[in-house]
């Protein structure tokens, strides 16, 4: 299987959020996540990105009338990096959790810069 793109969960962000999930959203985020790994051209039901946020993408996830939302971004081209992830119970994406979302990022590249300049 050739695989579009990798994904990696920075830190304990996203997996914080997995563990705390019924086995059948968690199938359902695998299963997604596995999507956005194969897939070429992701639709944007399930892969998007976030307006006003740069770079910052959100992989949505739906398990009956639950609304999952994890937030990620690019590394390297083809390296999806999973931040924090959410159950969505607004129509709006809560400010909050994109603020958080744009921190761990911000963390992750001053983290990897650092560890560039270290070596």
């Amino acid at each position: 299987m050739i695989f579009e793109r990798q994904i990696f969960a920075y830190k304990r962000y996203f997996l914080d959020f997995y563990k705390h999930l019924d086995d059948s959203v968690q199938r359902k985020i695998e299963w997604t996540l596995n999507l956005i790994r194969v897939t070429r051209q992701v639709p944007e039901k399930y892969f998007k990105h976030v307006e006003g946020a740069k770079g910052l993408y959100e992989i949505r996830v739906e398990v009956g009338s639950n609304i999952f939302r994890i937030f990620s971004f690019f590394d390297e081209g083809n390296l999806v990096v999973l931040g924090n992830g959410f159950q969505k119970k607004t129509q709006k994406t809560p400010k909050q959790e994109i603020d958080k979302a744009l921190k761990i990022k911000a963390e992750y590249e001053s983290e990897k810069t650092a560890y560039r300049t270290d070596k």
